[in-house]
């Protein structure tokens, strides 16, 4: 029995030209590494902003030197009594130095004073906030509301924190609660009139669809009012902590015990004007970073730009 083996005449071979045979190809060859990157690209820098920094860095540089400027002009004129800044500087590198001593509860440092002074305000602030904001809500909520305690507020807003300080020591019996007294009761009416102006000006569109979807009072305030208004909000609360931290010092003055009022006080009753100066430049880097970081939390959890 014979078999034949058929070939398709596209595979017969020429015999005349017969076709180039390819090189054979390994079965894993490696690929071909990329071209390396040019290494100028690794050292480019970027050129410098001079306008940045010269609206950044140099102007509250001048400022500052005008500042020492015209403190060591009025430091060398006489019967002054003011230390010159040299001198002022070598005292706060020795108070700094060691800034929680503590010999006795009337010789403290001014470490344990900047931050007796912070828990006076943080305690009356947060009363003031747990306080101020929910009224405020109410107030802004409801018309009846608004129109029984606008008087009162137009009333006692203007009248001046040291004088609630004698209510506080006659009911406190204290001179720690009066002056926590005296931060809550100054603290709170930002927070009470931003907050009830925030809910004012919500638009009326908003509470139109809440009616409509027949939401509760509370998925109004926790949906559509406290977004809105969070922004008016943050602003109340930058402004009572400012004022808080303003008003701290002038009673602390007056009440005495440990903080950074009473230490510029009995500072003045030893005549030591330089570590004056050093504390008044403590409460404005206080105040400067109390008044960045609300800055900045409110930059977080609001969709405006807050300014300083």
């Amino acid at each position: 029995m014979v078999s034949a083996v058929f070939h398709s005449p596209l595979a017969v071979p020429d015999p005349v030209n017969p076709p180039a045979r390819k090189p054979a190809v390994a079965a894993h060859a490696p690929e071909p590494l990329p071209a390396a990157a040019p290494e100028a690209n690794a050292h480019t820098r970027m050129p410098i902003d001079w306008k940045a920094f010269w609206l950044r860095v140099v102007p509250p540089a001048l400022g500052l030197g005008l500042l020492v400027l015209l403190w060591g002009m009025i430091a060398k004129s006489a019967d002054s009594g003011i230390p010159s800044p040299a001198v002022t500087w070598e005292a706060a590198v020795k108070l700094f130095s060691d800034p929680f001593y503590s010999n006795g509860p009337n010789d403290q440092g001014i470490g344990w004073n900047v931050l007796s002074s912070l828990q006076r305000v943080g305690m009356g602030f947060g009363m003031a906030a747990l306080v101020g904001i929910p009224v405020g809500f109410a107030i802004g909520r409801f018309s009846f509301l608004s129109r029984m305690f606008n008087p009162l507020i137009s009333l006692l807003r203007p009248v001046s924190p040291l004088a609630w300080l004698p209510i506080g020591l006659l009911v406190f019996k204290g001179a720690n609660p009066a002056a926590i007294w005296t931060i809550f009761i100054c603290s709170i009416w930002p927070m009470i009139i931003n907050t009830a102006v925030g809910v004012q000006r919500v638009p009326q569109d908003y509470m139109n669809v809440a009616r409509v979807l027949n939401l509760s009072e509370w998925k109004i305030v926790t949906r559509i009012l406290l977004p809105a208004v969070l922004p008016y909000m943050l602003t109340g609360v930058r402004l009572a902590v400012g004022t808080a931290w303003l008003v701290i010092v002038a009673a602390e003055m007056l009440t005495g015990g440990v903080g950074i009022g009473f230490w510029v006080w009995d500072e003045w009753n030893n005549l030591n004007v330089a570590h004056i100066i050093i504390a008044i430049f403590t409460i404005g880097l206080v105040g400067l970073v109390l008044e960045f970081a609300l800055i900045k939390l409110a930059t977080a959890f609001t969709y405006e730009d807050v300014k300083s």
